[in-house]
């Protein structure tokens, strides 16, 4: 009896995953062809699964899934960039860090906008970087009475970084990504 539930147990865990990945898909075929913004969750459960609701409760988590394997890679390539940089001036490794995530962004536009759109603003991927962000910050502080907190610095950094921001910046103010960063550095963390 064990061994049927056991089998049973599997086959319903390979429909769940073969129902993901349809859903997964039809989401990816969908935004390509529309674009994140414009494709609503009913469109996507029309072309994917039915199961959908059951799985992601709004476009950002479904967004984030697509996207996870990619923050994962970012985040690996963030770590292995600091450990490369670690004897670096903080200024600078933050630069590097930041210049990393704008390609990142640059390549997953769509999805960070569509992740940033729902109720993830806490999410995993954007407390990691968050947490980064304030380290660096706390390694270039030099008057704790003179500086603003670095938690709030990080805040206000971060949300300078996201994609409606980015997205005026380059195409109402003609920001490139690699004008965009030096700006974002002068404002936060000028060279003393």
């Amino acid at each position: 009896m064990k061994s049927t539930g056991q089998k049973k147990g599997r086959a319903e865990r390979r429909d769940a995953a073969e129902n993901r990945q349809r859903i997964l898909d039809a989401a990816i075929k969908l935004f390509e062809q529309h674009g994140v913004e414009q494709v609503s969750m009913n469109q996507i459960a029309m072309e994917g699964s039915g199961t959908l609701y059951r799985r992601y409760k709004n476009k950002s988590e479904l967004c984030l899934d697509l996207i996870k394997d990619n923050i994962v890679l970012l985040f690996e390539d963030i770590d292995v960039y600091l450990k490369q940089h670690q004897t670096a001036p903080p200024r600078q490794r933050l630069k590097g860090v930041l210049s990393l995530f704008m390609r990142f962004r640059d390549k997953k536009l769509q999805l960070l906008t569509g992740v940033e759109e729902g109720a993830l603003a806490g999410s995993h991927f954007q407390f990691n970087l968050h947490e980064i962000v304030v380290q660096l910050l706390n390694e270039m502080k030099t008057d704790e009475h003179t500086e603003p907190n670095t938690v709030f610095k990080a805040d206000m950094l971060l949300m300078a970084l996201r994609s409606d921001s980015y997205v005026f910046q380059r195409d109402v103010r003609g920001y490139s990504s690699e004008s965009f960063l030096e700006q974002i550095c002068l404002t936060f963390f000028p060279e003393r």
